[in-house]
């Protein structure tokens, strides 16, 4: 009985802790991506004293293409702050979403697409939902995040 016990709340602790996600304060997570033309990109190659956001998508979701597009009609906000776009998707279905949501975005210099081929996103960062948004701070620490399409215009007042 006692063993059975002790599993359920070590069931119930985990579970509760692995949905919980990525705290404020928290920093970056190590690890590596894929650039589209099969570069390794780690996340130590982050500058620090620039504010990142990351963004985690699926080509197919549609909040994702709808948030692809708000950011891609605000670029002269998005100027000074490094961004990652992130998927898990094959290279062609991150090609078609960038190309009919997210040119305007990725026409930025500041802006990386990143393929998590080796779907190390989810364990680290625990994302909610698609897609998710976090921005870190110059000493890439985490001070916004959101999963929630209508949340993003929160977060341009925080780029600055």
């Amino acid at each position: 009985m006692k063993q059975i016990l002790f599993t359920l709340l070590l069931s119930v602790f985990a579970t509760l802790t692995y949905a919980q996600g990525l705290e404020p304060g928290t920093e970056i997570p190590n690890t590596v991506f894929y650039k589209t033309d099969g570069k390794v990109f780690s996340t130590e190659q982050i500058t620090k004293g620039k504010k990142s956001l990351l963004m985690f998508f699926d080509a197919t979701c549609e909040h994702c293409q709808r948030v692809a597009t708000v950011l891609s009609k605000r670029t002269k906000e998005l100027g000074n702050v490094n961004i990652y776009l992130i998927s898990q998707d094959e290279k062609v279905s991150i090609d078609y979403y960038i190309s009919n949501f997210a040119k305007p975005l990725v026409a930025l210099k500041n802006v990386t697409v990143l393929r998590d081929k080796d779907r190390m996103f989810i364990p680290l960062f625990h994302p909610k939902e698609y897609p998710s948004l976090y921005l870190f701070s110059t000493n890439r620490k985490l001070i916004y995040y959101t999963s929630k399409e209508k949340e993003v215009p929160k977060m341009f007042p925080l780029l600055k």
